[in-house]
């Protein structure tokens, strides 16, 4: 699928994803995102405006999103953003009255790495091989990022969010890593790629290995690897602004 062009690294590399199995369609002043297969995933289904919001802009949004997500998918979520480097919020007066948030986020890039300060000696650090690694990364994504949601729900969405990033390292657009210490996996992120493009997905540590010098080596072996077998030649990664990966 040829990808609308987007000012945004970030924008640009989140459509790697629906484009590997949903649908990203070039409405004009908009970008339509959308995934069947996971209708509950807020960045999986969602519009991109060419612009900041303006005034009067709250309802003409709200029906374009009720057209082409809400009513054919059955959604129960709302979210819109927009293609402006800039970070200008717009005229989101009447989107804060209604009850929407504003996500900020802090996106970070690279076109080199280096070796961190500090390094936990113990951690081995490859490539997910097989079922039992596979799980074993599910596992740690439920039970690491699952705090505010609902755990039923949660817990479906990531695993089809991990089914999909297993088929796209399957077909060679990218791949998951794991950190594992006494062969028991502890922290694990993904690395997927769009020509020279490269972007982290979901970096994770277990809560009971936090704090002990795991994600920031993980990290920086899984660019090494970007960089030197993915023919990556810059990364993109995105984190919460007082988030701790943020420092990673």
């Amino acid at each position: 699928m040829k990808l609308p062009p987007m000012k945004s690294l970030c924008l640009q590399t989140e459509l790697i994803f629906p484009a590997f199995d949903g649908e990203v369609v070039d409405r004009g002043d908009y970008v339509l995102v959308r995934t069947p297969s996971n209708p509950g995933f807020y960045w999986g289904n969602f519009l991109i405006f060419r612009q900041p919001p303006g005034r009067g802009d709250f309802v003409r949004w709200m029906q374009i999103f009720d057209r082409e997500i809400t009513h054919p998918l059955k959604t129960r979520h709302v979210v819109f953003t927009w293609d402006d480097p800039r970070a200008d919020s717009g005229e989101n007066c009447d989107f804060l009255q209604a009850g929407f948030w504003t996500d900020d986020s802090v996106i970070l890039t690279t076109d080199r790495v280096h070796v961190p300060r500090e390094f936990t000696a113990e951690v081995e650090i490859r490539l997910l091989e097989g079922d039992r690694d596979w799980a074993a990364a599910t596992k740690n994504q439920i039970e690491a990022t699952s705090e505010g949601h609902v755990p039923g729900a949660f817990e479906g969405f990531k695993r089809r969010q991990m089914a999909r990033y297993r088929k796209m390292s399957e077909l060679g657009l990218g791949h998951w890593f794991g950190a594992f210490l006494d062969d028991h996996l502890v922290a694990d992120l993904g690395v997927y790629v769009d020509g020279p493009l490269g972007r982290f997905q979901a970096v994770c540590t277990h809560p009971d290995f936090k704090r002990r010098g795991i994600c920031g080596p993980l990290v920086n072996w899984a660019a090494a690897y970007a960089f030197n077998h993915m023919q990556v030649k810059r990364l993109v990664i995105a984190a919460d602004e007082d988030y701790h990966a943020a420092s990673l």
